[in-house]
């Protein structure tokens, strides 16, 4: 699997996004170490807490498949579904990912197919607290 793959995953999910209240659609795609990927998109709610962040849509479909080892995730999103920026992760969504990922986990925020930066886990959650 290589990056191009995966950027093009999350940014095809940007288009399952239900964002009507922020109207900022975000996209991901989560690479298992046996190299499955799953995608996730954000929906929101009107209440906001019932609502999920594309990454944890994404992690959450795996698990509940019974996948648990995963290698990267790419993450992609703008308003409207324009992507001129790179999105990271929020916090909650960081901690998720520690709940699951070592932090050699690679995070891959993309603008583009070729305009993309990769962090590791633990680049953008250091000092985590995990099992």
């Amino acid at each position: 699997m290589n990056e191009s793959e995966l950027i093009q995953k999350a940014l095809d999910m940007l288009n399952f996004s239900y964002a009507p209240y922020s109207n900022f659609k975000v996209g991901a795609a989560l690479l298992s170490k046996a190299g499955q990927i799953f995608g996730g998109c954000n929906v929101e709610n009107a209440a906001y807490g019932p609502s999920n962040c594309a990454e944890r849509t994404a992690i959450f479909k795996a698990v509940s498949e019974g996948v648990r080892d995963f290698s990267a995730i790419c993450i992609v999103g703008g308003p409207k579904g324009v992507v001129s920026d790179y999105c990271p992760p929020c916090g909650v969504c960081r901690q998720v990912m520690r709940e699951f990922c070592n932090p050699d986990f690679k995070i891959i925020l993309a603008k583009s197919i070729s305009d993309y930066k990769i962090f590791t886990l633990g680049e953008l959650l250091p000092e985590s607290f995990s099992l």
